[in-house]
């Protein structure tokens, strides 16, 4: 049976780069797909009683004025389904990777309604994003929307990458959206996850800066599109953005083109709406709807640390918290560069684990009084008190604690390790290379000695006697070994500096152990 479909026809009236005026479209609807012959696309981004406002999505052939244009009164939907994981498509979901075509298993809107409130349930689980810095004081959780924001090279990419590569086994979908990106950016991201086979559970939407401004456009809102279809289907979906100020030059562009008025920077009036829209599509489902996920990572990148200008001020209002890096920070070798004055989760610890919130609740505090204390004291000349020197030393510590190499995502149990060891001060006595020896190796270690106490801690995520018993057994053996394998001199320089940690009687042990050996 044939079946009937309602088509308007129009003609091309003029153009103006990106943008086609059609007239005879008498019925058209924002968002809708036209067809311009021989492949060629278009989407209606405008109109008025005479005219409608195309924008080009793919260019196949040359267009003149005069040319027809047929549409029909459906929605633009993309292509959806498992198949696209382990792909890199287009905007239009198409392949780019020469693995051949996609079977999709659904067609999606790329504008749908956003979830309602009634559908969607309190956040409570954990995004583990192999960050420690951030897993440990900016936790982030499923159906939260948290900004990404910093000055050119400081690290923002990497923050999404680290992300994508911690959820390998771990059963979640992860989709990096490539904005106006130069080639040689999207092919790195793609190598480094090629290396890491992180393509098993991964897809990637790239709409390079070569490709027409309305892929670009478009881009981020197929991503989610595509996360949707496996949000509904109950699964957990990470999606990273990379990045929402090219997203904004481009659609300025567009509005240049089509006319409408300039505002602040440029951009127009409705720049607001255009991020809000899809940033509301990310959610944690209630159980009655399938109970997935979605979180959203948007990068904007800002000039010269300034966060007052229209975007990241629109995009920090709309958002549920921020994560800012500090390029004099990265400039001094601290990596990831997070700025904790200024970084924030309005979720708050409602989607951290019990144990690692009790553990790094005043770490955040310690940490920014370290840095006031470090700056106050270089400006003093002369000896400082013994509290000041303990609290140096505590700080710096803790400073190396944070730092983190990229494309090494740390694990939640190795998180918690690392940190009740700092809070118990068994790293104190500790050199500094002998501390990056125990982040690199406690977890190995620990799965080693007892895989039963790292199986128990991630089900129970929270302290009981048990839990602290082992975790003591684990650590203190391991930095026991740790000592036994130290250098002669090196034990003899660290039984000199004993007394700087008279607070942990296991540090006390160890130097006591490494004092006699040297009298010996």
């Amino acid at each position: 049976m044939t079946e009937l479909k309602y088509t308007e026809v129009g003609h091309v009236k003029s153009i103006r780069g990106c943008i086609v005026i059609v007239s005879g479209l008498a019925h058209c609807i924002n968002g809708q797909l036209v067809q311009f012959g021989f492949g060629t696309m278009g989407s209606i981004i405008g109109y008025n009683e005479e005219e409608a406002y195309v924008l080009l999505i793919k260019l196949t052939t040359e267009i003149k004025t005069g040319d027809e244009v047929r549409a029909s009164l459906e929605p633009f939907n993309v292509p959806v389904g498992d198949k696209f994981i382990g792909r890199i498509v287009n905007p239009l979901c198409e392949p780019m990777d020469g693995l051949g075509e996609i079977e999709p298993d659904a067609q999606y809107p790329i504008f749908p309604s956003s979830p309602a409130i009634l559908e969607r349930q309190t956040l409570h689980k954990t995004l583990e994003t192999g960050s420690k810095v951030v897993d440990a004081m900016i936790p982030v959780g499923f159906g939260q929307r948290e900004l990404i924001l910093g000055n050119k090279m400081t690290g923002k990419t990497t923050m999404i990458t680290d992300c994508i590569l911690n959820q390998k086994g771990k059963d979640i979908i992860c989709i990096y959206c490539g904005i106006g990106k130069a080639r040689s950016q999207m092919a790195r991201v793609v190598q480094l996850m090629q290396d890491n086979d992180a393509f098993d559970y991964s897809i990637i939407v790239s709409a390079p800066s070569s490709s027409p401004p309305g892929q670009q456009y478009l881009s981020p809102y197929v991503a989610c599109s595509l996360g949707e279809y496996f949000m509904k289907q109950g699964k957990f979906v990470f999606v990273g953005f990379d990045d929402f100020t090219k997203h904004a030059w481009c659609y300025r562009e567009i509005s240049l083109l089509l006319g409408r008025p300039p505002g602040r920077d440029s951009y127009p009036g409705d720049i607001f709406y255009l991020h809000s829209k899809m940033i509301e599509r990310a959610c944690h489902y209630d159980e009655e709807h399938g109970g997935g996920g979605m979180v959203f990572l948007p990068i904007v990148e800002i000039l010269e640390g300034d966060l007052t200008a229209y975007v990241p001020t629109n995009l920090v209002s709309m958002t549920d918290g921020q994560i800012m890096l500090d390029a004099a920070m990265f400039g001094q070798g601290q990596k990831p560069a997070l700025d904790l004055g200024l970084s924030v989760s309005r979720v708050g610890t409602k989607v951290q684990w019990p144990i690692v919130k009790d553990l790094a609740a005043p770490l955040r505090l310690e940490y920014l009084q370290f840095r006031e204390l470090k700056r106050l004291s270089a400006l003093r000349s002369g000896e400082q008190s013994e509290d000041v020197t303990k609290r140096l030393k505590s700080g710096e510590i803790l400073t190396q604690l944070l730092r983190q190499d990229k494309d090494a995502p740390v694990d939640m149990e190795a998180l918690v390790m690392i940190f009740y060891a700092f809070t118990q001060q068994y790293l104190h006595p500790l050199t500094t290379e002998e501390i990056d020896q125990f982040q690199n190796e406690i977890f190995e270690y620990a799965k080693d000695k007892d895989q039963e106490f790292l199986t128990i801690l991630r089900d129970r995520k929270k302290m009981d006697d048990e839990i602290e018993s082992k975790m003591k057994d684990v650590l203190e053996s391991y930095i026991d070994q740790l000592v036994k394998t130290r250098p002669e001199s090196e034990e003899g320089e660290e039984g000199e500096e004993g007394d700087a940690n008279k607070d942990s009687k296991f540090g006390r042990d160890v130097l006591d152990e490494a004092t006699s050996k040297s009298e010996g």
